[in-house]
C-alpha cells in the first residue's frame, strides 16, 4: 500500500536502522536493518475492564507467518534489557506486574504462570511500553 493510503489508516512505513529496536510482533524477532516494518496502533488487552489497551508495534512487512514460540523466549524478548510482565485474570483483571531482564524472564514467568488466579501474562517493552508478546500456559 503507498504511504498516503497507510497513513489514513493511522499506519507508518519505517525503515529499521538500527539491528535492536525494530522488533516484529508476527516473528517475534527484531528486523535486520534495512528491512520495512509498518507502525500501526494495535489492540493487545480488549477485555472490557479499566485495562483494556491499545498501543503501538511494529509488524515487518516481510512476516509471512505468524510465529508461535513454546517452550523458549523469542529474541525480541531476551534481547531486551528489560521486560514488563503484567498478569491478567480470566476477566482480564491485572493481578501482578513485575519487571525483569530479558535473559531472565523465565523464572519470573514460571513464578508468575504457578498463581492459579492469573490466566495470561503480557509481555511490554520496559521503556517505551509498547506491547510485546502475549503469554499463555501450555
Amino acid at each position: 500500500m503507498p504511504d498516503q493510503d497507510l497513513a489514513a489508516r493511522g499506519v507508518l512505513r519505517h525503515i529499521a536502522k538500527s539491528p535492536l529496536g525494530f522488533p516484529c510482533r508476527v516473528t517475534l524477532e527484531d528486523a535486520p536493518v534495512g528491512q520495512t516494518l509498518l507502525l500501526l496502533n494495535y489492540e493487545h488487552q480488549a477485555a472490557d475492564t479499566p485495562y483494556r489497551s491499545r498501543h503501538a508495534i511494529y509488524v515487518s512487512e516481510a512476516a509471512t507467518q505468524t510465529r508461535r514460540a513454546v517452550d523458549e523466549i523469542p529474541g525480541c524478548l531476551s534481547a531486551r534489557a528489560h521486560i514488563s510482565l503484567r498478569a491478567f485474570d480470566s476477566a482480564g483483571m491485572m493481578t501482578a506486574a513485575e519487571i525483569a531482564p530479558g535473559a531472565g524472564l523465565t523464572p519470573v514467568i514460571e513464578r508468575m504462570l504457578s498463581d492459579p488466579q492469573v490466566s495470561y501474562l503480557h509481555a511490554h517493552n520496559a521503556g517505551r511500553g509498547c506491547f510485546a508478546a502475549r503469554i499463555d500456559r501450555n
